[in-house]
């Protein structure tokens, strides 16, 4: 059987045996519920705090508050959601800035708000999916109630000049939120050095479960709860704790912290090796996002004559396991919002590909996938010419 080798850890990371081992008490002896005001309770209720702590102390946090959600999706919609209500609610506010390669957690969630009566603008960006913060100061203006750009870009790579694009915001009392569900697994968060007034993350982005994320944000009352039910997160979110899980995402990121500068080191040299190696390989290939402000780990491409799932399929058959850039399925092949724009053709969007790095990524690994990457791009090409 051939040797299974996996480049897709902007999809899910593998769970740290760390990270289980700190869960697995809170699913069986551990076994209370936050809320309840007995021994069991409190000893579940001390670990959720704990791990609150974990998360301010990490971050540089301490004037924010941090939320546990269900994932970075719902972090996503509880920001957008509760942001634009308290706008209109507050100061009449219903204009939306959203830059056009969000993930469709918040690209999605913004479409749907014009239903509510909100009206949603798209953010220029440039072929490498970056916000130009002067752009936002172009187009902010009385009645806009939110602006929300993505930190470091999941299908592209872009890191884009949030700090930047905060303190304008800031200087407009608009509130800002970015979507760093892929950035917080490699970059440094000080929250005492930017203004951020939301911030999304998850999990299972840096060798946690899946199932729990966090909404950081610096004043509650800008936010108004999505969720009704119990007071818990301060009445901002209610259900239920995901105890184990929340004790998994704190330990998860105590490890990435401690680890960063090493793999970032790690994983960006195998990054460039890709890049370069498949530039030089496989003609008709476009790099997407930018070539050097992108997330470490990160190399994405669209390739001519290509379809991306076929490709796809042919690299899962010969042991690889990547992604594409576009949001597609065998069978119903959709252009990617994000690929297009960048300006890319809706057809050669199709053909994109997404190599995303771990931990235990190694150089014989890397290797292997660019040596066969190039003959199962020349087989999808002659199968897409028919």
């Amino acid at each position: 059987m051939t040797e299974r080798i996996y480049l897709d850890y902007a999809a899910t990371t593998p769970l740290d045996k760390k990270v289980l081992d700190a869960m697995l008490p809170y699913y069986s002896e551990k076994f209370g519920n936050p809320s309840s005001i007995h021994t069991w309770g409190q000893q579940a209720d001390d670990a959720v705090e704990s791990a609150r702590e974990t998360i301010i102390r990490l971050m540089n946090a301490e004037s924010y508050t941090v939320l546990f959600t269900s994932g970075g999706s719902e972090s996503d919609n509880l920001a957008l959601r509760g942001a634009a209500h308290a706008a209109r609610k507050n100061r009449d506010a219903c204009h939306l800035l959203i830059s056009p390669v969000e993930h469709p957690a918040i690209a999605k969630t913004a479409l749907s708000l014009i239903d509510e009566g909100f009206e949603v603008e798209w953010l220029p960006v440039d072929s490498n999916g970056i916000v130009d913060p002067k752009d936002v100061i172009t187009h902010i203006r009385k009645d806009t109630a939110l602006v929300s750009v993505i930190y470091g870009n999941n299908e592209i790579g872009t890191i884009n000049p949030v700090d930047e694009i905060s303190e304008i915001c800031t200087e407009y009392g608009i509130f800002f939120h970015t979507d760093g569900v892929q950035a917080a697994a490699h970059l440094r968060m000080d929250f005492k050095k930017n203004s951020f007034a939301g911030f999304s993350a998850g999990a299972h982005k840096f060798y946690g479960p899946k199932g729990v994320g966090i909404l950081l944000v610096s004043d509650r009352s800008l936010i108004e709860p999505i969720q009704t039910g119990g007071g818990q997160e301060f009445g901002m979110r209610a259900g239920t704790h995901n105890v184990p899980g929340i004790i998994g995402l704190a330990k998860a990121y105590e490890i990435t912290c401690c680890d960063m500068e090493q793999n970032n080191q790690h994983t960006m040299l195998l990054r460039d090796r890709i890049l370069t190696g498949v530039m030089q390989s496989i003609s008709g290939t476009r790099i997407t996002g930018h070539p050097k402000q992108r997330l470490p780990n990160h190399a994405s491409f669209v390739f001519d004559d290509v379809d991306g799932n076929t490709l796809l399929m042919m690299l899962d058959a010969g042991g690889f396991a990547c992604s594409s850039g576009s949001a597609c399925k065998s069978g119903n092949p959709k252009p990617s919002d994000v690929l297009i724009a960048l300006g890319i053709d809706k057809q050669k969007s199709l053909g994109s590909l997404r190599v995303t790095l771990g931990r235990n990524t190694t150089a014989d690994e890397v290797q292997r996938f660019l040596d066969y990457l190039p003959g199962v791009v020349s087989k999808a090409r002659k199968l897409y010419a028919g």
